[in-house]
């Protein structure tokens, strides 16, 4: 089992950047396929981008595609989101997911684990 801790949300402008990174607990971090989903005020959960167990394959929803990037750090047991050029309906909390296995997922039920979520907010 993993435990997932998410950081880095805040309140930015619109045009602007945010780094959100997700710390697991374990020592099997490699063993685990990556996701980052979002929900927003009103909507269901959304997958965001997803990353295989090396780092080597990625995968974007089409919304965030060419501004926001995932990556991950094998030895710090931690995934990142690079989030570039913000828009207003970017706003949500932000969640972290893992799933054993190489191969990455975009379906939620495809997780089983999640972290608590951190709060994304860019005024306009």
């Amino acid at each position: 089992q993993v435990q997932l801790v998410e950081s880095g949300g805040g309140l930015v402008q619109a045009g602007g950047s945010l780094r959100l990174s997700c710390a697991a607990s374990g020592r099997t971090f490699s063993s685990y396929a990556m996701g980052w989903f979002r929900q927003a005020p009103g909507k269901e959960r959304e997958f965001v981008a997803t990353i295989n167990w090396s780092g080597g394959t990625t995968y974007y929803a089409d919304s965030v595609k060419g501004r926001f990037t995932i990556s991950r750090d094998n030895v710090k047991n931690t995934v990142y989101l690079q989030m570039n050029t913000l828009k207003p309906e970017d706003t949500a909390v932000y969640y972290c997911a893992a799933r054993v296995g190489s191969n990455y997922r975009i379906v939620e039920h495809d997780y089983p684990y999640w972290g608590q979520g951190t709060q994304v907010t860019v005024s306009s």
